[in-house]
């Protein structure tokens, strides 16, 4: 029987895995420990109040945002003695209230503020209730976001914005230093109603970046030693507004649209994200959406005491003890419009059910400990004794892009890659707690603890992606992928590459895959059955190593949709020297077809003997194209000997016919040189390329201890 692959590759687990996009606990959950910072005193009355009052922040909504800060209050309910707030009385009375779009029911901002003790630093805390969230893969009842600012008390100057980005994977939106005498703004992502900052002149866009004399909208540390994300802040952001596209999901509810639910009479389709913006179907998708809208500005909420020529709405700020009887918010498990196995449901059910209590959660009464940049944390630490120095927090970055096929290669043999379309999810089995891409396909998942994981990563349109990362310490950025990018494949294109190590003559320890034109594509343990989803455009060279070092490769060129399988993957002299031979093979097939005949002349290099450099013919007669193929073809049959008498258990004469390998190679470069002028540019990309793998396989073939 076949060895099983892993069922985490199915199409339907890695759309149910992924499908926990994180914010249903309340967002930005704690960084750090609250042991480390100092104990924290409520601020009441007049103090809280003049501090919220100055900071109250003008908030920016998308034209398609359905659920605006309100007030719980009116969905109360007693629940045994309990007071609860209710999904179904939530949303239902919600949309009920809502019958005037300009007039959202209710408009609130509950405030909350806090002084360290033994330190002038005080924090105001702005939270924001909705009755729904909806956004790419997940959907819940009732969601909480909330801004920190953090206030010298002496000074009376803001210290540090932070503003809750979806969960405690994600890295909040921050920013150190902020203007005293500007308001803060926030831009809510459309949906998860995550909280971005603005803090400069264009109020109304997220800059993550300085532009000309616009300040950026965060102080966010960039990554450090990854080339492909230098210099990028490391935070959420708002990814709309920087040209990412996200796609959104219908939730059900007992086998129908949650808008049709009976308990519901007040809500329906309109009530939920825009039909223009939705999904019904990642599988469906034969390639990701290219038209989704990009975002657009909407409602205006200001703090009704303040005359805000630009407020649609004005708020009314209202302490958050007013709330703290409430003791749960409740509404049943969801589900997915598209099918997902139920257990995978059930393991995520935390980011399709319901919220928790603000005001049970440790940022609460320490507001630090959803400080998410170690920088920022250790300047506030460095002012100010009662905020403990950074923790150590393990982080796993890459960047997610889309594999294409390159005009420079020959039709179908050759791929690039180049930035993702649609944003993309990002999960680590081993804390089902799925994240948003960010910038264009950036992923950063925080707080991983120091181990071997499972990451999975999937979008609109695209097959997806499984590998191992292992993060082996808890202070430094672990990139996943190759050198910190993945790349994905669109659905119509994709085809999987299967491998089993059941079979292999040696224990395999990692699986490598390259393309010829893009390179490095997958480089990732290997210990059981495993397979990567690869372009059928593509090119590839599947490299497998084991527990000895020794390497082994594979040519693999998919034509197919058809699985391309390797089920007995071997590694030494004999691996390395049969794929020289296809692969130089191959290369001689592709340049005899562009000659104008594709014919090879009498009298080839069958019978020379192992060594001989030459190529037949006497160089100056014969067509270059015609030359270049006799070259190949004569490094073919050196490494078919070579494989042969490794096979055979012959090492010195299958380390001879090496030599002849590596000596034929050079004369296959001087008639690649020779050719230049009559072989199709595209052709002889594609033989440069393959002679520099060919001449790495040939070293690494000679080196190698195993037969």
């Amino acid at each position: 029987m076949p060895a099983e692959f892993p069922t985490a590759i199915d199409r339907r687990t890695y759309l149910g895995s992924l499908a926990a996009i994180g914010a249903a606990s309340t967002a930005g959950c704690s960084f750090l420990d609250a042991d480390e910072d100092s104990p924290t005193t409520t601020l009441e009355g007049d103090e809280a109040r003049e501090l919220a009052e100055r900071f109250a922040p003008s908030i920016y909504f998308d034209t398609h945002e359905q659920w605006f800060p309100t007030d719980p209050r009116p969905y109360e309910t007693d629940d045994d003695g309990a007071t609860v707030v209710d999904g179904f009385d939530a949303f239902d009375g919600y949309s009920d209230r809502y019958d005037d779009p300009d007039t959202p029911p209710n408009p609130t901002v509950f405030y909350h503020a806090v002084e360290y003790e033994a330190s002038p630093l005080a924090v105001v805390q702005f939270w924001q209730y909705s009755a729904f969230d909806q956004f790419t893969t997940n959907f819940h009842w009732h969601d909480w976001e909330v801004l920190h600012v953090f206030v010298d008390t002496e000074t009376e100057d803001p210290q540090l914005y932070v503003a809750s980005s979806h969960s405690r994977k994600v890295p909040n939106n921050e920013f150190l230093d902020p203007d005293p005498d500007r308001i803060p703004a926030l831009l809510v992502e459309l949906g998860s109603h995550s909280n971005t900052l603005s803090v400069n002149d264009q109020r109304e866009q997220f800059q993550r970046l300085p532009l000309d004399d616009v300040l950026p909208d965060i102080t966010n540390g960039v990554f450090d030693g990854i080339d492909s994300l230098a210099e990028l802040p490391i935070a959420y952001g708002l990814p709309r507004d920087e040209g990412g596209r996200f796609p959104f999901v219908l939730p059900e509810l007992d086998g129908a649209p949650v808008y049709e639910h009976d308990r519901l009479p007040s809500v329906d389709r309109t009530d939920l994200v825009d039909e223009s913006l939705v999904v019904r179907s990642f599988e469906a998708l034969s390639s990701p959406p290219t038209d989704l809208p990009e975002r657009e500005s909407g409602i205006v909420f200001d703090h009704t005491a303040r005359s805000s020529p630009g407020m649609d709405v004005g708020y009314d700020l209202v302490p958050s003890e007013e709330l703290e009887h409430i003791e749960d918010f409740t509404g049943p498990q969801l589900s997915f419009e598209f099918a997902v196995p139920g257990f995978v449901e059930d393991a995520v059910s935390g980011h399709i059910t319901t919220t928790s209590v603000p005001w049970r959660t440790p940022r609460y009464e320490n507001p630090a400990a959803d400080i998410s940049d170690p920088n920022h944390r250790a300047e506030l630490a460095q002012r100010y004794e009662a905020i403990g120095e950074p923790g150590a927090v393990g982080t796993v970055v890459a960047s997610i892009t889309e594999a294409v096929t390159t005009d420079e290669a020959p039709e179908d043999e050759g791929l690039t890659t180049g930035e993702s379309t649609v944003e993309s999810v990002a999960l680590l089995e081993s804390d089902p707690e799925a994240v948003p891409t960010f910038g264009g396909g950036v992923t950063v998942l925080q707080n991983v603890p120091e181990d071997d994981h499972q990451l999975t990563v999937n979008g609109p349109g695209v097959a997806p992606h499984s590998e191992s990362v292992s993060v082996e310490g808890n202070d430094e950025l672990t990139p996943a992928g190759v050198d910190g990018e993945i790349p994905l494949v669109a659905n119509e294109s994709a085809t999987r590459l299967e491998v089993d190590p059941a079979d292999a003559d040696s224990e395999l320890t990692g699986l490598a895959v390259e393309d010829d034109f893009a390179g490095r594509l997958y480089d990732a343990p290997l210990s059981e059955p495993d397979a990567v989803y690869v372009h059928r455009g593509g090119a590839y060279t599947t490299e497998v190593r084991d527990t000895d070092g020794e390497i082994g490769a594979v040519r693999v060129n998919p034509d197919s949709t058809e699985p391309v399988r390797i089920d007995q993957p071997k590694t030494g002299k004999a691996s390395l020297a049969t794929y020289l031979a296809t692969v130089t093979e191959e290369t001689a097939a592709t340049v005899g077809e562009s000659s104008d005949d594709g014919t090879e002349e009498e009298g080839d290099d069958d019978d020379r003997p192992t060594g001989d450099d030459s190529s037949g013919g006497d160089g100056g007669s014969e067509n270059a194209v015609e030359g270049l193929q006799r070259a190949l073809t004569a490094v073919a049959e050196s490494a078919r000997r070579a494989a042969e008498r490794a096979e055979a258990g012959d090492r010195g004469n299958a380390d001879a016919a090496l030599d002849a390998v590596s000596t034929r190679l050079e004369r296959v470069s001087e008639r690649l040189s020779e050719a230049r002028g009559t072989l199709p540019d595209e052709i002889g990309r594609a033989s440069d390329r393959r002679l520099e793998q060919a001449r790495r396989r040939t070293e690494q073939a000679k080196a190698a201890e195993k037969l």
